[in-house]
């Protein structure tokens, strides 16, 4: 079979999308509270240099 004359792969194909954000049921990030994860920082770091 003469495979010259058929089209080749198509590239223009996009990738698939994530879906996590759009899911049902979804955990909301909260962006704006930072200040619980500045805790947990300082402890880390407190506990990392004390042991």
């Amino acid at each position: 079979m003469d495979y010259s004359k058929s089209g080749g792969a198509n590239t223009a194909k996009t990738s698939p999308k994530s879906k996590r954000g759009s899911q049902k049921g979804a955990p909301k990030t909260e962006a704006n509270d930072k200040t619980a994860l500045l805790e947990r920082m300082k402890a880390a770091a407190a506990k990392k240099a004390a042991g």
